[in-house]
């Protein structure tokens, strides 16, 4: 059962509104540096995520301190990081886990400095907040789509990602989806497309090679969904319906193509995502109590009939 708080995205607003309530004594901490290690500095969505931390907590206190690093998706490296961030004394540790798991210890080490933790996008285990896509959610409105298009018939394939809380949670949401439709075969759900653009044409080109009449295929992220679009145009399959989760430029793009196999998208907003887990994290650290120290933010489902109103996550942002 879920327990977590959803939040639509005016929570942002909610919590900056709260912080002028906070003690006296807690107003004297002053916000001076923060340590942001995400899982690859290259990716559009970690540009923009690391931009809505900024600009919040330049909000609170324009000359604070700001170290971005990436961790390239390697653990050690990501814990050598946090290692640094402790041994620089950074005030707060923006954490986008690369290992949702295997992170605690380095987690612990910060929190035992008196750093806050605040992760995004992925749990962290011992994280003081976590703001975070509802990914069940995506994956529910994703493959309820299919589910649509196929009006309620047909054989689907879910091509699932490296073990990480937000796909976990994304192939669990879709899987409920397909289970509650009887006439929703899933012919294959095991096949792990390693979050990346290859990796889902690597297992598209599998799946295609084995079942000549499949309908439909979600993707747990937007890369092996459009890597599943380009083998099922290589293999002459236009007939595939194929979803995806995170609303990607490249998404944007196909999505406005009519020859797109790509149908639909439940989009995150990392911007506003990463803003809101430094607000919270601010708090935490200013030592206000948390009421819900994990928020989902609701996933828009973009369509190419909404995609020309869909502010992407390269969009201006004021």
């Amino acid at each position: 059962m879920r327990t977590f708080k959803k939040t639509l995205l005016g929570a942002a607003a909610a919590l900056a509104m709260t912080a002028g309530a906070m003690p006296a004594s807690a107003q004297d901490q002053e916000l001076e540096s923060i340590g942001i290690s995400v899982g690859l500095l290259g990716n559009p969505f970690f540009v923009a995520t690391i931009k809505g931390i900024e600009d919040r907590a330049r909000e609170i206190n324009p000359d604070v301190e700001i170290t971005s690093v990436s961790a390239d998706y390697d653990l050690n490296k990501q814990v050598s990081q946090i290692d640094n961030f402790i041994a620089k004394g950074v005030d707060i540790i923006m954490l986008n886990a690369v290992d949702d798991t295997a992170i605690a210890p380095a987690v612990m080490r910060a929190k035992n400095a008196g750093i806050t933790v605040a992760a995004f996008d992925v749990s962290a285990p011992g994280a003081d907040v976590t703001v975070m896509t509802d990914n069940i959610a995506a994956g529910q409105k994703a493959c309820q789509y299919i589910v649509d298009a196929l009006s309620g018939e047909g054989n689907v394939a879910i091509i699932k990602g490296p073990s990480s809380s937000s796909l976990n949670d994304r192939f669990d949401g879709c899987m409920e989806v397909f289970e509650e439709n009887d006439g929703i075969n899933i012919v294959s759900n095991d096949q792990n497309g390693g979050g990346a653009r290859q990796g889902g044409m690597d297992v598209m080109q599998g799946l295609l090679t084995r079942f000549d009449d499949l309908d439909a295929v979600f993707g747990a992220n937007d890369p092996m969904a459009l890597g599943a679009q380009l083998a099922a145009k290589q293999l002459g399959r236009t007939d595939i319906i194929i979803t995806g989760v995170d609303g990607a430029p490249d998404t944007e793009k196909s999505l406005k193509n009519p020859d797109s196999l790509l149908k639909a998208s439940a989009s995150q907003d990392p911007y506003v995502m990463a803003g809101e887990a430094l607000q919270l994290g601010y708090k935490f650290f200013q030592g206000e109590d948390i009421e819900e120290a994990t928020v989902l933010i609701e996933p828009v489902l973009i369509t190419a009939d909404n995609v020309d109103e869909y502010q992407g996550w390269t969009a201006e942002r004021d």
